[in-house]
């Protein structure tokens, strides 16, 4: 399949220059670089928006975590201190119920520092799938669907600070992002074939994982 350059992006990009002092020197960028591409006003337009609400707050003390915890603070404690910094006191959790077990740690974690943890697990509501127009083939993995609109809407009632999604299914953890009123971030990215480590898969295309490339496995 031939691409266009127009279709080319950072996808396409082996120098990532734009990563360091060097990317600042625009002899050093591809021809497609969006860097490079981008019209001035319109990135200035955009950069803009971090002056908009809370964005600024929430930028700064993410680079905060980042630069303080680089290589040393778990994920867990990232989230842990990040809320500390935009001075969130109610966390949600939207955990997936199968790893009930890891979101109430996470909480005993959050509540040690004070935080006041309030959760809904993918299942509640116990409705059908069938009931919201899914196939019931679907039934041979659970008949219970899972309710990431409802997860949302429950934390947006108890109105969290900021949410933690654990562990919710791919397209599942869309929806929730999608209707979540307090901004959200990851702890758990559910993969049950990788221990919930999906760059694992990434890591192997050139033995087990080509199938993702749509070669057969031998």
């Amino acid at each position: 399949m031939t691409m266009d350059m127009k279709t080319f992006s950072c996808m396409d990009c082996k120098l990532t220059t734009c990563s360091s002092n060097s990317g600042f020197q625009g002899e050093t960028w591809p021809d497609f670089c969006l860097t490079k591409n981008t019209e001035d006003e319109k990135y200035k337009e955009w950069l803009g928006l971090y002056e908009e609400g809370r964005n600024q707050e929430i930028m700064k003390a993410a680079a905060d975590v980042e630069f303080e915890g680089y290589c040393q603070w778990p994920r867990a404690l990232e989230i842990v201190e990040f809320a500390k910094r935009i001075g969130a006191k109610k966390i949600g959790i939207a955990s997936c119920v199968g790893l009930a077990h890891e979101a109430q740690l996470f909480t005993k974690i959050l509540r040690s520092h004070g935080f006041e943890v309030y959760g809904a697990f993918c299942k509640v509501g116990a409705t059908l799938k069938t009931e919201v127009g899914i196939d019931e083939k679907c039934f041979a993995v659970g008949e219970t669907m899972c309710n990431p609109i409802v997860q949302a809407q429950l934390l947006n009632e108890a109105k969290t600070d900021l949410n933690v999604v654990m562990g919710l299914c791919v397209g599942h953890d869309s929806l929730f992002y999608k209707y979540s009123e307090a901004i959200t971030t990851t702890l758990i990215t559910k993969d049950r074939v990788t221990g919930h480590n999906p760059a694992a898969a990434l890591y192997t295309l050139n033995s087990y994982y080509k199938k993702l490339l749509g070669e057969e496995t031998k």
